[in-house]
């Protein structure tokens, strides 16, 4: 199945690094052209170097006010559309029992992994897709439909990510969100997680690996092409099977 997103513009956050990344240059293999958007221009620079293609970016932390709006504007102002927003910009600042958090680490978990995938959302249907419908595909994690030790309160994120999505497409529509929930995947921002118990996890798995950010941006560029154009609500979990054998 060829997909094709020639003439389509897509906005990735914490498109520097990682799973982002890999969907931005997954979205240019195709033929779109995107705009990638993290907190620092350098890391922006060099990802931007490494996709090639028509790739552009803007600095901006995600979880601060005005980000949204202003990253919008400029991908419009540079690409003349936009088609398709991809949500993937998360933090984890806090790891431990989730009666233990404190507010400013709370806060910040919040601000980042839901309020911004809200109001970016927001950003982008003002701007785009509310006369010329797109897609919103919502990062979120196979830990927002389980509990687990240490990971409370970011998947408490992720759990209400799973719902904005549903609750999106439901007020939306003919736009369509989606979500992807991934396992672990090899990635900087999992590296705690790889190395402490990366290899006793990829041993339970029934494909016996952990996941390359490779594996998500393959299914974040087929949600956003015409070929899921029928696909709404819904969010994919993509973990290597570890949630067969645990269930």
């Amino acid at each position: 199945m060829h997909i094709s997103l020639e003439g389509k513009v897509a906005l990735v956050t914490g498109g520097s690094r990682g799973i982002g990344k890999a969907i931005a240059a997954g979205l240019v293999e195709s033929g779109a052209a995107v705009m990638i958007s993290s907190r620092k221009q350098d890391a922006l620079d060099a990802a931007a170097a490494e996709i090639g293609g028509d790739v552009a970016t803007f600095a901006a932390n995600a979880g601060e006010p005005g980000a949204a709006e202003a990253c919008v504007a400029a991908t419009i102002e540079r690409f003349g559309r936009l088609d398709v927003l991809v949500n993937n910009a998360a933090t984890n600042p806090y790891y431990g029992p989730t009666l233990e958090v404190d507010r400013p680490r709370y806060d910040k978990t919040f601000q980042v992994n839901l309020a911004a995938p809200l109001f970016w959302s927001q950003a982008a249907y003002e701007a785009a897709f509310r006369d010329d419908p797109g897609v919103i595909i919502n990062i979120a994690s196979v830990g927002g439909l389980r509990a687990e030790a240490g990971l409370g309160v970011y998947n408490l994120t992720k759990a209400a990510l799973i719902h904005l999505t549903r609750q999106l497409a439901n007020e939306l529509g003919p736009n369509r969100v989606v979500g992807i929930a991934p396992g672990l995947v090899e990635t900087d921002f999992a590296a705690y997680l790889v190395e402490h118990f990366g290899e006793q996890l990829a041993a339970a798995m029934p494909l016996q690996r952990l996941g390359d950010p490779e594996d998500i941006a393959n299914l974040a560029v087929f949600l956003a092409s015409d070929k899921a154009s029928w696909i709404t609500g819904e969010t994919y979990v993509i973990d290597g099977g570890a949630g067969v054998r645990s269930s």
